[in-house]
Order: C-alpha cells, then sequence, then structure tokens
C-alpha cells in the first residue's frame, strides 16, 4: 500500500487527471454532507465501520492514488458498470475493475446536455461526472465494459462508443452457451490488454481472493439474521457498496475486523437498534456509492432492513465458485455459471428471483418488503406488478417507492415508511389479541 496523500497532494493529482477542480469539490461537499445525514445519525455504529466509511470517502482521493501506482508499475484496468462482468478472469490477468456507477444526484444535469431526462437516473449521475469533469476514473483505464441489461444502457453504450458484453435475456441452454462465449472474449480481451495468460494457477487463486471477499460480506449477512441485529441495514449497504470499489485485500482485513467486533456485541447483547422495530426485506435496484435515501428513509422511521436482494446486496455475493478445479476452461464455465444464476430483471421470465426473494424473507425472518425502484427502470418496475402479487398471495405486505437521485422528496418518502411501519405493527397487535 502507498502511503496516504495529503490534501494538496490530491489536488495535484486531481489536476493531473485533467480533473475540473472548482466542481469536484462541489461533488466532494454534497456527498460528505449527505453521508452526514443517512449516516451519522446512528448512535450505536460498530467501531470498526469506521474503515468502511473511510473507504467511502477515499473513492475519490487515496483509492485512486492506489489504482494510479498499479498503473504506473505495468498494471491495467477496465471500468465496468454491472456485477456480471466476472472480477475473477481480470485479476487473473492483472486487470483490476473499477466500478463507474454513480450514486449521486449533483451530477445528474451534467448529462442531460446529451441524454434523455426521461431515462435512468444511475447512467445519467454516471456519465454526468465524466461529462462534468469529476469521475476521477475517466483516464485511469484502458477502457469501460458495457453490458446489455437494459436499453438505456445499451443505447448509452453506443453514444458513447463504449464495447459491451451480451448478457442473455433467457435462461436456456442456447443463451448459456452464448454467455460462456462472451466470458472466454472476456477472457481474452483482458489478456490482449494486459499481455498476462491467464494460467490455471492464477485463475484458481483470483477464484479464491474473490470467494474470500464475498465469505466476508455473506457472513455479516449472517448476524442480520438475528433478532437483535449488530448491524444496521444503512452499514450493511455501505459495506456492500465499497466492496465493489475497495482493494480486495484491504476490503477482505477490514471486513474480519468487523466482523470480531459483530460477534463480541452480540455475546455482550449489543443491537445497532434502540428496539426491536419491524424487520423488512429491501428489494430492487442496487443502491450505488453515495446513495442511500430510502434506507435512510427506512431506518429512521423504525424499519429494520434485516436484508437486501439487490445487486448492492445479496445478488452480489450470493454465490461461491469451486475452487478444485484443475484447467482453465473448467474454471471459466464454473465462473460463467456463477455470473448467470444472478437473478436479473433482464431476464424473462424470472421466477429465479421471486424463489429467491421467497428465501430470503424466511431465513431473515422478514415481516415486509420495501420495494424500491429507481425512476424509469422499467425492468424492475414491470416486474414489481408480479412481485407484489406473490407477496400478497403469501400474507406479506409491501410498499413499493419509485424515486431518482435527488434530494427533494426524502420527507416524503419517509413519511410513506412511517405509515407502513404503523400499518405492519397494527396488524401484529391484531394477531396477538
Amino acid at each position: 500500500m502507498i502511503k496516504r496523500l495529503t490534501h494538496s497532494e490530491l489536488r495535484e493529482m486531481w489536476s493531473d487527471l485533467g480533473m475540473n477542480l472548482e466542481l469536484h469539490d462541489q461533488l466532494l461537499e454534497s456527498n460528505s454532507r449527505l453521508f452526514k445525514k443517512t449516516h451519522l445519525w446512528q448512535k450505536k455504529r460498530p467501531a470498526a465501520m469506521a474503515l468502511f466509511d473511510r473507504a467511502l470517502h477515499d473513492s475519490h482521493g487515496q483509492r485512486v492514488a492506489e489504482i494510479l501506482d498499479y498503473r504506473n508499475s505495468g498494471g491495467k484496468s477496465v471500468g465496468t458498470f454491472c456485477i456480471y462482468v466476472p472480477d475473477e478472469i481480470a485479476l487473473a490477468a492483472n486487470v483490476l475493475t473499477i466500478p463507474l456507477c454513480g450514486g449521486s444526484g449533483w451530477s445528474v444535469s451534467y448529462a442531460d446536455k446529451m441524454l434523455p431526462r426521461d431515462i435512468c437516473p444511475l447512467v445519467r449521475s454516471t456519465f454526468g461526472m465524466a461529462l462534468s469533469g469529476t469521475c476521477p476514473y475517466k483516464t485511469l483505464k484502458e477502457y469501460p465494459l458495457g453490458e446489455t441489461t437494459c436499453d438505456a444502457k445499451k443505447k448509452t453504450w453506443d453514444l458513447f462508443g463504449i464495447p459491451a458484453m451480451e448478457v442473455p435475456q433467457k435462461k436456456n441452454k442456447e443463451d448459456k452457451v452464448l454467455w460462456i462465449s462472451e466470458v472466454k472474449k472476456f477472457m481474452g480481451d483482458m489478456e490482449k490488454i494486459s499481455e498476462v495468460r491467464v494460467t490455471a494457477e492464477n485463475l484458481r487463486e483470483s477464484i479464491k481472493r474473490c470467494n474470500r471477499k464475498r465469505a466476508v460480506l455473506q457472513k455479516i449477512s449472517e448476524y442480520r439474521k438475528l433478532r437483535k441485529p449488530p448491524i444496521s441495514g444503512l452499514d450493511a449497504l455501505l459495506i456492500s457498496q465499497v466492496a465493489l470499489n475497495m482493494d480486495i485485500d484491504s476490503f477482505i482485513n477490514a471486513g474480519n475486523e468487523l466482523l470480531a467486533e459483530l460477534k463480541a456485541r452480540v455475546d455482550k447483547g449489543i443491537s445497532a437498534y434502540d428496539n426491536d422495530g419491524v424487520r423488512v426485506l429491501f428489494a430492487g435496484t442496487p443502491s450505488p456509492m453515495g446513495y442511500a435515501k430510502v434506507h435512510w428513509a427506512a431506518e429512521t422511521s423504525g424499519l429494520q432492513i434485516v436484508a437486501d436482494e439487490s445487486c448492492t446486496g445479496i445478488r452480489y455475493y450470493r454465490d461461491q465458485i469451486p475452487e478444485n478445479l484443475d484447467t482453465v476452461d473448467e474454471m471459466v464455465e464454473a465462473i460463467a455459471e456463477r455470473y448467470f444464476k444472478i437473478d436479473c430483471p433482464c431476464f424473462s421470465p424470472n421466477k429465479e428471483r421471486f424463489d429467491n426473494i421467497s428465501s430470503i424473507i424466511e431465513e431473515f425472518q422478514a415481516e415486509a418488503v420495501v420495494h424500491n425502484i429507481l425512476q424509469f427502470c422499467h425492468g424492475f418496475n414491470v416486474e414489481a406488478g408480479a412481485l407484489d402479487k406473490m407477496l400478497k398471495d403469501n400474507d406479506i405486505l409491501s410498499l413499493k417507492t419509485v424515486c431518482d437521485y435527488s434530494e427533494e422528496d426524502g420527507e416524503q418518502i419517509k413519511v410513506r415508511m412511517e405509515a407502513f411501519r404503523e400499518i405492519i405493527e397494527g396488524n401484529r397487535n391484531q394477531e396477538t389479541e
């Protein structure tokens, strides 16, 4: 690890990267203010959360310096927008994957000069940072790599000339063949840009590292099954968000430190919450780094988010990859199989997601579901109708919110969350009478 840079050294680095320092200062100030509002009101946070708080604040600073150092020593990197891109293969070729998805409402207006206003805020936030000169990763990569999980993304890749992995829209035998071919092509591309051949030895090692990372997230998630969770849904979200960007070994070390503290908190009967509250599953679109508005509205309203099934939740770390395979071909197919299990609503039909949600509700003893949809995310929003019917058929209450990254509707969403909590508590009281 390189030494920590001073503020003046960070500004020099940002200037060398061609960033707009004035606008970047505004972005950092906005992100810092929002973080204080959404997270620092919590009185019973684990002390080890400071490691993940720092990772969040370092995402535009120290982490950028680490990637620069890696590239200056001959390493390569690619920017990604989706959890379908297999990290194991990139790492085996000595290529870092850098998540590029924006979660800030601050940058959205800068994208509106080139993109329609009535498309996904995630796309607009991401490209707004690039177009405003506030994304430090813009020049820190060989190229960005998209994927075909939604129409807004696909046409944006076309507009900006970004290559994309073809994610099939069904899960039949021929679709899996197509996906395996895409994963193999991705491996060839990584070998080409890094000039490092993926061998059985280095691929097996990268599988083990990624499995260890997912195992940390899985173990943290297990603690949320307890009646008195030692960690909040807000903090669990933050951990998943920074897991996408943080150096993998640093994340594993920080996660193990947190796990030791969570065990101690459980032994002492320390909960992240002041009371039992109402246990809910958070479902729907992902919450990229910088976005926690709906989680904040829920948990400041007496709801306890005990599980999150999104791409910044269980969907990201659910499945592992066998570590005992012999050949590169066997490992590549196992990697493709693991990523093919991701239950994105881009697939049709998507019974897999409904089955997974039912299992999560049972395992985490969730009393209800908060179903959050990012505005104009048609895949999740249309699928919400079928999901709501499934939940209703199983006597599980759900609340759907549709919003963007703006701050203006935060209090309105909170009012709805409070009313939702009161309905659930009312049903509880009727059942015990």
